[in-house]
């Protein structure tokens, strides 16, 4: 299976995007543009170019339809933030992963089925789980972290 490329480069406007069309599915741009002037006061043009970049991004795709563009995400919103998210949580050491996550779950709005879904993971991943996750920065394996 070939994994899809994901631009990670997505300025905060073009997030605003994705997220209306990860919300509508494959839309117009007239709808596009309705819902973020509505939202955002933004011009047509502004909103046109952010789905052009993002186009050229390859994270929307287009469909003539009639005299209109039809427009579609090629990734999921969770696929995308799970790329975004696993991109970012390389950067930091692995002994500090479990603290940032834990900070991260304190601040989410969750859902009861998402709290028994994440207990399931845990009791799951606890069963081969070392006692302390080593440290990945240095080559020698030492660490001040």
């Amino acid at each position: 299976m070939v994994e899809k490329k994901i631009e990670h480069n997505v300025s905060e406007a073009e997030w605003e995007v994705m997220r209306i069309i990860w919300t509508l599915g494959e839309t117009h741009t007239g709808d596009v543009i309705e819902q973020l002037q509505t939202k955002k006061h933004w011009s047509e043009s502004t909103i046109k170019t952010l789905m052009g970049r993002l186009v050229k991004k390859g994270l929307l795709q287009t469909r003539k339809d009639g005299r209109r563009f039809a427009y579609s995400a090629t990734v999921s919103q969770i696929e995308m933030m799970i790329k975004v998210t696993n991109q970012l949580m390389n950067h930091m050491c692995d002994m500090h992963k479990g603290q940032v996550l834990i900070e991260i779950l304190k601040g989410l709005p969750l859902s009861q089925s998402d709290i028994a879904t994440i207990e399931n993971e845990l009791i799951l991943k606890k069963a081969h789980a070392p006692k302390m996750v080593p440290c990945n920065c240095l080559a020698s394996g030492q660490h001040n972290c």
